[in-house]
């Protein structure tokens, strides 16, 4: 099983490899030096090899990396501190971090609600939550769905509006689609069917996560 683990962990840090891969990471990286912007302690919530969150590291930020897979983190730069568990049983302290970031990754976690809730428990007052989801009316997410190969298979929510109102439930939220896809071609677009991803901020309220106990 460590084996089989551990090849596909392989294989997937070699495909982040491709030319189009990496123009897809800058995109991300872009939009997330703009939205963390007054930022410093960020939690990445699913970071695999930690490839945009080393590259947060170059922009000033410190950056702590979260993954069920011990071999996907074996990958990560070594500036990053790293943990091993479900975002729920993470070892954190409250009010540990100014910003939590999922980059697609929250779809694939079966109780995104007890994930939720431990977000605002380690977040500052004020701290922000940042969740890039793959939005399925996309042309990307169809053709992935396809590929027998794709990790795009193993998605367990698809209901951007149900994940949305849950986030709601914990943050001030605002969101937007951001991300076009064609083929090879990254593109900016917020039209619902063309952009690949949807993405919601959002704000810790005053007085949520228990912050008097911190």
């Amino acid at each position: 099983m460590m084996d089989r683990n551990h090849k596909t962990a392989d294989r997937y840090v070699e495909s982040c490899r491709k030319d189009f891969w990496q123009e897809v990471f800058q995109f991300e990286l872009r939009y997330l030096i703009t939205h963390l912007a007054g930022c410093r302690d960020i939690l990445s919530v699913g970071c695999g090899p930690a490839i945009i969150e080393g590259d947060l590291l170059k922009y000033g930020f410190r950056v702590t990396g979260l993954d069920v897979s011990r071999e996907a983190l074996k990958h990560a730069p070594d500036e990053i501190r790293t943990i091993a568990a479900p975002i729920e049983d993470a070892p954190v302290s409250m009010s540990s971090f100014d910003a939590v970031i999922y980059v697609v990754s929250l779809q694939f976690i079966e109780d995104y609600r007890k994930a939720l809730e431990k977000t605002v428990v380690i977040l500052r007052p004020g701290g922000r939550i940042v969740v890039m989801m793959l939005n399925p009316e996309s042309d990307f997410f169809r053709e992935k769905m396809d590929d027998p190969d794709s990790y795009v298979r193993q998605i367990r929510h698809r209901d951007l509006k149900e994940l949305e109102k849950a986030i709601s439930e914990y943050f001030d939220t605002t969101s937007e689609y951001v991300m076009g896809i064609r083929g090879e071609e990254i593109f900016e677009s917020q039209d619902p069917l063309r952009a690949a991803l949807y993405v919601v901020h959002g704000t810790k309220p005053p007085g949520s996560g228990k912050d008097e106990e911190t």
